[in-house]
């Protein structure tokens, strides 16, 4: 199956053909954008791994819960980046709706949960018999790849993201923490970032020294650390999404699609998508009828 990371990919659609000036966003413009990217996607990947399946963010992350400080600087940043990013928000959530109920693929969003939650709960179900491949820029799902049959392609670079050690990564992760999502390294208290102090650095000879694989971290690690430790490693684990949120995400996968190649055609004609017309048959999953000829017959 191919795991897309919706919000990822339309952020960076945005950005690449947008920029900045995102008070001039067109939102038919972006809708073509988006549209033509997953095009492309399915065209790369579907002959060797199938289905699509869209994953998407929901909002109040469970991760919230366990560390209050979770993504705590996003807000901030993005009130002072000049972009509008309400507009952005708004035009993903049109898209969204679009792609749930016109779009034959299955759109997985559960309450409390983040589009990386859900692409780490279906490669865990599936990968051990069949080839998943996650379409993402974000560096986190490397550490999925320690599972059989898991790629994962960039769209910003162009490229797929190899992790030759999945463990090691993992571990280096839990270590340094990731300052982009407001979690400290394993040496510094949980406020650092909100109180805009510096974290206590970690030496390469530490880290050499933690990274040994063959230690639990029981054998190094002070009271402490060993709680910051756990901490980091609840937040950047991506198997330790919580069972209620995980068997959320397995009974919405289960459901069928709303949309069909019917209602496609009716978009693209609504919308004036002429272009994407004329790659209607593209948007087909293969478990579907093509209703590319019959619906260009009834035009």
């Amino acid at each position: 199956m191919i795991l897309i990371d919706l919000s990822q990919v339309i952020i960076s659609n945005l950005m690449t053909q947008v920029g900045p000036r995102t008070s001039e966003i067109d939102e038919n413009l972006v809708r073509h954008m988006i549209l033509t990217s997953l095009l492309n996607i399915k065209k790369k990947f579907s002959a060797e791994y199938g289905n699509v399946v869209i994953c998407c963010d929901n909002k109040n992350y469970w991760r919230k819960d366990l560390f209050p400080y979770y993504k705590f600087s996003r807000k901030k940043e993005r009130e002072s980046s000049g972009i509008y990013w309400s507009l952005i928000f708004n035009t993903m959530n049109d898209m969204k709706r679009d792609l749930k109920e016109v779009f034959p693929y299955k759109i997985v969003e559960v309450e409390r949960a983040e589009a990386d939650d859900c692409i780490a709960v279906l490669v865990q179900r599936f990968a051990p018999s069949e080839k998943c491949m996650i379409v993402s820029s974000d560096k986190d799902f490397k550490q999925l790849q320690k599972y059989p049959n898991v790629s994962q392609y960039s769209t910003i670079m162009k490229k797929f993201l190899k992790e030759d050690n999945p463990k090691q990564f993992l571990r280096e992760h839990i270590i340094r923490g990731d300052k982009s999502d407001g979690i400290p390294n394993f040496l510094s208290d949980d406020e650092v970032f909100v109180e805009n102090r510096r974290q206590k650095p970690i030496t390469k000879k530490s880290l050499v020294n933690w990274m040994d694989m063959s230690r639990n971290p029981e054998d190094f690690m002070d009271v402490n650390m060993l709680a910051r430790f756990k901490r980091n490693e609840q937040l950047v684990d991506l198997t330790k999404v919580p069972d209620d949120i995980r068997d959320n995400i397995i009974a919405q996968f289960d459901n069928d699609p709303k949309g069909d190649m019917r209602k496609v055609f009716d978009y693209f004609i609504k919308n004036r998508m002429m272009m994407l017309m004329e790659e209607l048959d593209g948007f087909k999953e293969p478990k579907y009828k093509s209703y590319a000829q019959d619906v260009m017959n009834l035009a």
